[in-house]
């Protein structure tokens, strides 16, 4: 259980795809210019995302190396083919707003992520519980980028008036809003994480500081030709010594017993010859 809702914390808010991970950015940008689309997009991706995660944990053992991303493929495509249509009969004005972005499901780096680095190794019901916290955090970073961009643009929240036309800023409906609302909710979240919460070290050292330090450079190791002439010089006074003592235990023969040898081989040769 604990491991689960490690999942879901994990999702959310350790490493949620969008504000720390910067997954799934072109249909956060893109889907985003109100709260209803923000929501339609992330529910229909968390759908995808949790029975994606549970299908390839369950089939990963029977799935080939060789063909690996290809299935995850083909279970992320058939997944979003039926989210497609339900949203199409029973949400026709959400799937008219994605559009496009609905098939697009498919191909998102955030669910074939999950599903290559979390889901293929592990056991279905922590998968199931990544997609949902995935899931989550997905569509609570859209709906928190849709809800700000409408509120500002457009002086509304879910289609509902909020604030006269007059004081409208229309250019957080455009894509340059989209990364000005961004950069914002990035550093919230960034400040929230952040155990310091922002706060700077007490002192730095100053460039004075640093030009004063004295390093003591490191003893020298003796060079590789140094040590060549010292044994050299070793070997030369050993030379006598150990030719004395080849002498003492190999006497040399004597030259009549050398004759004699000589001659007696030069008579056996002369035999053999005649």
């Amino acid at each position: 259980m604990n491991e689960c809702m490690e999942r879901l914390k994990n999702g959310i808010i350790t490493e949620n795809p969008v504000f720390i991970m910067a997954l799934g950015l072109c249909p956060t940008f893109a889907v985003t210019t109100n709260a209803t689309n923000a929501i339609g997009m992330g529910l229909s991706s968390m759908a995808v995302l949790i029975f994606s995660n549970l299908v390839i944990s369950l089939i990963a053992p029977l799935i080939p190396g060789r063909v690996r991303l290809p299935a995850e493929i083909v279970v992320v495509a058939s997944l979003v083919t039926i989210v497609q249509l339900l949203i199409q009969g029973f949400a026709p004005s959400v799937y008219d707003a994605l559009g496009i972005y609905i098939p697009l499901i498919v191909v998102n780096c955030i669910i074939l992520g999950r599903a290559e680095a979390y889901a293929l190794g592990a056991k279905p019901i922590p998968a199931l519980f990544d997609g949902i916290g995935m899931g989550l955090g997905f569509t609570f970073a859209l709906l928190l980028l849709g809800g700000f961009r409408e509120i500002i643009g457009a002086g509304s929240i879910f289609g509902i008036p909020l604030i006269p036309e007059e004081f409208h800023i229309s250019l957080f409906v455009l894509p340059p809003g989209a990364f000005l609302v961004m950069a914002f909710l990035v550093a919230a979240m960034q400040y929230y994480q952040d155990p310091d919460k922002g706060k700077k070290a007490e002192k730095y050292p100053s460039l004075e500081d640093v030009k004063t330090v004295v390093v003591k450079p490191a003893p020298k190791a003796p060079a590789a030709g140094a040590a060549k002439p010292a044994a050299g010089a070793a070997a030369a006074k050993a030379a006598p010594a150990a030719a004395k003592a080849i002498e003492e235990k190999i006497p040399a023969p004597a030259p009549a017993a050398v004759k004699e040898a000589a001659e007696k081989a030069a008579e056996t040769v002369k035999k053999e010859a005649e």
